[in-house]
């Protein structure tokens, strides 16, 4: 069975956020233990599984992610990893409809290589600072907000670019802040250097520390700031070491995602489901 590494939200091998992607040419998913022992194998922040459906139906192809460590409801830039391989293999071009654990999912393929994913928007509700966040953060929050059940993340408001940049948590005090991790966001300090916010992921709880570039993420980024700055159409760098762009177009309860990938690795899945 074929397996790829592909680059998401980057278009340099190497930088962006890694996912693992197996197209299975079952009509059906295969035991959810077995996919996590995949997962844990390739010990990449997300391995994503699909396999196509019957045509007809409201979704041309089944789409499950896992980290190493547990399956989750929504995963940006492993959703926008298996659109790549679809287009780049010939499996699938133009729209496609992903069924998922979070709803409908599709991503739509552009002339210059880039892919737009349309993912339902996180419902933002202010939340009060959990105690010990700040101490385990290494910062004070300006504000705190709940992302909603898919997600499962508080989205916290810094200072400024460098304080988000400067972080260095303490992860085993975050994962008890939070269901499932913290996205720690503040205004981009010069917004002439191509993006207008920053932020980091940290996802201690689902075996994460820090993930790369955080498609989900996004879907309650991009109404925090739309918010603030009066525009639906942003940009978003998240500044992790390996750093990835994420531009961002809010449509209501729909966000539209749009980033480019690399393939890095293809390769042979030597044992069988």
């Amino acid at each position: 069975m074929r397996i790829r590494i592909v680059d998401a939200f980057t278009d340099r091998p190497f930088t962006g956020n890694p996912a693992a992607v197996l197209l299975l040419d079952s009509d059906a998913f295969p035991e959810a233990d077995r996919l996590q022992q995949v997962a844990l194998e390739m010990n990449l922040s997300e391995t994503a599984f699909a396999h196509p459906l019957p045509p007809g139906g409201e979704a041309d192809w089944a789409l499950r992610w896992f980290t190493p460590a547990t399956e989750v409801d929504m995963c940006g830039h492993a959703t926008l990893a298996t659109a790549h391989v679809l287009r780049t293999t010939g499996a699938a071009g133009g729209t496609v409809r992903f069924a998922a654990r979070c709803g409908i999912l599709t991503s739509t393929a552009h002339p210059d290589g880039s892919l737009t994913l349309d993912f339902p928007t996180a419902p933002l509700t202010p939340a009060s600072t959990p105690a010990g966040l700040a101490v385990a953060l290494g910062a004070e929050p300006l504000t705190v907000h709940d992302t909603g059940a898919h997600i499962g993340d508080l989205l916290v408001e810094l200072a400024d670019e460098e304080s988000v940049r400067g972080l260095t948590p303490d992860f085993a005090g975050l994962a008890s802040c939070s269901r499932r991790g913290i996205i720690a966001t503040a205004a981009a300090e010069d917004p002439s250097r191509g993006y207008d916010y920053v932020s980091r992921g940290f996802f201690p709880r689902v075996g994460i520390d820090e993930d790369p570039v955080t498609g989900s993420a996004h879907t309650a980024l991009a109404p925090f700031w739309s918010a603030r700055f009066g525009r639906d159409e942003l940009t978003g760098l998240q500044a992790s070491a390996r750093s990835g762009l994420v531009r961002t177009s809010l449509r209501g309860d729909r966000t539209l995602l749009t980033g480019s990938a690399v393939t890095v690795v293809d390769g042979e899945l030597l044992t069988t489901f």
